[in-house]
């Protein structure tokens, strides 16, 4: 799980288009919940579940409020409030709070900001913004390509062919994400999205070539930077006294920071195309997606046909 302080809000700027009101502010702390709070009962002196861990967002109700109301009514409302580790205050709408609002806050170095997005925008553009930094995260080794549409992270031991089968993927109309390191997130507790490094971008290592940049070599539209990982595929050597599936009725699954995944073993051995099978497996992974599962409908065929011809005998 990443990192987020004050001081990243202001380097996204651009995103959020905040202006910093107390530039002594603390800018340092720390931002651990990827949700808001919209302080309203707070301001009227009710601090139960006050959630002061979370950015304080002033809409266009506390902003009024705040301004409708004298000083000495909010005093020791805001004495309270003020008296929370607070993280930093935002006011949208280009709203500015009243004086005695920022001085409290100078005294706590608490960092206010303004900005001229209505509230529901901001809290959109936050709100996805923390959840990615927030977000729970690992890297694996492993290549992941987008094929048909479908994020699929092959894994297998280091020479099995992963590099070799993503090229030949690319090669054939198809999108690299990474390659050899991919760095995987959570959001929302159940989708995985995998990216690459700014350092590794558009590169990949093929023995006996060396680095290659493959935007450079196929064009703009054989890269991605970042994709949703649906399918997992292991590449390894063949193994003739392992039993591998030839049914596929039912489907198996691998944890990646909790979310389950589909998953394949695909043995690899001269003679078998490796980037035909993957688009394969890419455009069955589609279908059954859409409610159709080849194995067990050929299966419940099957099935039917010899029910029917004992019946008959």
């Amino acid at each position: 799980m990443g990192r987020v302080f004050v001081r990243d809000l202001l380097k996204h700027r651009d995103l959020f288009k905040i202006e910093l009101l107390n530039e002594d502010a603390n800018l340092d702390a720390e931002i651990k919940d990827a949700e808001v709070n919209r302080p309203g009962l707070a301001l009227t002196g009710f601090f139960h579940f006050f959630a002061h861990e979370r950015i304080q967002l002033f809409g266009q109700g506390e902003w009024s409020y705040i301004m409708s109301a004298s000083p000495k009514e909010l005093e020791e409302p805001l004495k309270i409030f003020f008296s929370y580790d607070l993280v930093s205050c935002v006011f949208t709408h280009a709203h500015e709070p009243p004086d005695f609002f920022l001085k409290m806050a100078r005294e706590k170095k608490v960092a206010i900001f303004k900005t001229p997005l209505t509230t529901h925008k901001f809290i959109v553009k936050i709100s996805d913004f923390l959840d990615e930094k927030l977000a729970p995260s690992t890297t694996i080794h492993g290549v992941l390509v987008e094929v048909f549409g479908v994020g699929v992270l092959i894994q297998g031991k280091s020479g099995v062919g992963k590099s070799e089968t993503a090229l030949e993927l690319v090669e054939r109309g198809h999108r690299l994400v990474a390659d050899d390191v991919v760095y995987i997130i959570c959001r929302d507790e159940s989708r995985l999205y995998g990216f690459v490094s700014e350092t590794i971008e558009h590169h990949m290592e093929i023995r006996g070539l060396g680095i290659i940049n493959i935007k450079d070599l196929f064009g703009a539209g054989s890269v991605r930077r970042g994709k949703r990982i649906d399918l997992l595929i292991h590449l390894e050597d063949w193994d003739a006294s392992k039993e591998y599936d030839r049914l596929g009725l039912e489907d198996t699954y691998e944890e990646i920071l909790g979310v389950p995944v589909a998953s394949l073993t695909i043995p690899v051995r001269p003679g078998r195309n490796l980037p035909i099978l993957i688009e394969t497996a890419a455009k069955n992974y589609r279908l059954k997606m859409m409610g159709h599962h080849p194995a067990r409908e050929f299966n419940e065929r099957l099935l039917k046909i010899l029910h029917e011809r004992s019946r008959k005998e």
